[in-house]
């Protein structure tokens, strides 16, 4: 069996030194090969990038329930939540309907056209937002925007193919470090400058177009970021392959695969399991799928705990929230990026490194169970030790939150080859993207129906929407086990690999030569 792995070996590493000159995939593999230093350049561009497609997400949540509120479209105080969430909803609706879509096209014409159209996107469609004056307005701008803003699945698959595989753990926590700042720096940005008329009377008159438009100038700030933004994807190199030779040549070696293990069609299946190829479907991976799967489960709960945390805050007290203005919401998710970014950058790696993704998604799990218990008794506070409990859970929630959405992007895209990582992203996006749908209505309609129920002798008030949310909480950790979660064969522990059958090894060995970097 040595022997017939010899010419293997000699045509792999014929492969790997082959260049195609006008391939911008083979240019980037090179660079990389010949770079082994951290791509800090690389990591930066996907930072202002991802950070521009998290903004007009998250920007809206401080001023949402006020934007309904100025709609005129709520008979009562209480169901203004209710329609706050279907305007949330809308955005994700549209990404969910056209999230494969992108992310067939970023396989096909590379992940750069995909990025620069979303950024654009941006630009002008936020800015349009902010104009909105009546309800419908707004939730028609809301999904157009999320209809043609492909960038989130197109830059996780970029992140994985521009760094060398040492370092795809940093490349995926940039993508979700700028995800999660983006989910700070947003609400700041909406708390302070949405109602400039009301807060800096001395520079905007109740007159001006800032003052008639009362959430303009949130949305246009972030559209310039996202003029920014724009400017620097024409910098992104491109990293998809657009050449043949690829797919041709790891069919041969596959071919030559077979030839080895004549015989021995058990070993081969759990091989074809551990690495896909561009002849398996997709639906097909289960490591995929799974990861796919408990990844929508939290990110339901993610999103719908953005959307109530917001909308409780602004609450009156006798709703059960906390009277905050947009101001106070601000600030409280603008400190807690701070942790946040700090989290991400240095211990997350470390951490991955040392215990693998899967056990950092179930400990964020199961420590976050029992902080949001303690949201209904934190509003019970008042004054210093309010802004203090509310600002160290707030920080604390949304590290957790990060890292289980570090953890399984990293296990989607180990399961994948690059050939069908956009489109793989383009499924988690969709997938993702539907949950994300329910999460901002169903979360507004089930503040607004607790909020209704303060005197209830079984979870009474808020106690209710935070139970409902630890349930989905609990309900994620418990599929992040066996035998529904699958991890990819590259997080399996070396030490269980070695206890293998040497034969088996042999055989995993050979056929780890046919995949792909």
């Amino acid at each position: 069996m040595g022997n017939n792995r010899e010419p293997l070996l000699q045509k792999r590493e014929e492969e790997e030194n082959e260049y195609f000159e006008d391939c911008p995939g083979c240019k980037v593999d090179l660079l990389k090969r010949s770079d082994r230093s951290v791509p800090v350049k690389a990591i930066f561009y996907i930072s202002i990038v991802t950070l521009c497609a998290a903004l007009p997400i998250s920007s809206l949540f401080p001023f949402l329930y006020f934007m309904v509120r100025d709609f005129h479209i709520a008979d009562r105080e209480e169901d203004i939540s209710y329609y706050a969430g279907y305007v949330g909803s809308s955005f994700m609706l549209g990404r969910a309907l056209t999230s494969i879509l992108w992310g067939m096209i970023a396989d096909r014409y590379g992940r750069k056209p995909v990025v620069i159209i979303g950024t654009i996107t941006v630009v002008i469609f936020n800015a349009l937002f902010g104009l909105s004056t009546n309800f419908w307005m707004a939730i028609f701008l809301r999904f157009l925007m999320g209809s043609l803003c492909g960038i989130i699945g197109t830059m996780r698959a970029y992140a994985s193919e521009i760094c060398r595989k040492e370092y795809h753990a940093l490349g995926i926590s940039a993508v979700s470090t700028s995800w999660g700042i983006g989910l700070v720096i947003g609400p700041a940005i909406g708390g302070y400058l949405a109602q400039p008329a009301e807060k800096y009377p001395g520079v905007f008159s109740k007159d001006s177009l800032f003052g008639r438009f009362p959430y303009l100038l949130p949305c246009l700030m972030i559209s310039l970021f996202a003029l920014v933004a724009t400017v620097v994807s024409f910098w992104l190199p491109e990293t998809l392959h657009k050449h043949n030779k690829t797919n041709k040549d790891q069919s041969d070696l596959h071919d030559v695969a077979e030839g080895t293990t004549n015989g021995l069609s058990e070993s081969m299946k759990h091989s074809e399991r551990r690495i896909p190829n561009s002849q398996k479907s997709l639906l097909k991976n289960w490591p995929l799928v799974s990861a796919i799967f408990v990844y929508c489960v939290f990110q339901l709960h993610d999103i719908a705990y953005l959307e109530i945390f917001s909308l409780w805050a602004v609450s009156p007290r006798n709703l059960g929230g906390l009277s905050f203005t947009t101001a106070d919401v601000g600030q409280v998710l603008a400190i807690t990026g701070v942790g946040l970014l700090l989290f991400q950058l240095f211990a997350y790696p470390l951490a991955e490194r040392i215990v693998g993704p899967v056990m950092i998604s179930r400990v964020g799990a199961v420590l976050s169970i029992p902080l949001l218990a303690s949201y209904p008794y934190i509003a019970m506070l008042s004054g210093f030790c309010l802004s203090i409990a509310l600002n160290c859970a707030s920080m604390l929630k949304n590290v957790l939150s990060v890292s289980i959405t570090t953890g399984l992007l990293i296990m989607q895209n180990r399961a994948v080859a690059q050939e069908q990582r956009g489109a793989a992203n383009g499924i988690s996006m969709s997938s993702m993207s539907f949950f994300k749908t329910i999460g901002p209505a169903a979360g507004g309609s089930l503040l607004s129906w607790a909020q209704r129920r303060q005197d209830a002798d079984i979870l009474p008030g808020d106690q209710l929407v935070f139970f409902v949310l630890n349930v989905i909480e609990l309900l994620g950790l418990l599929l992040t086990f066996r035998p529904f979660l699958q991890e990819p064969e590259d997080n399996i522990p070396k030490s269980k690999k070695d206890s293998a059958d040497q034969s088996e090894n042999g055989i995993q060995e050979t056929l780890s030569l046919t995949e792909l970097p």
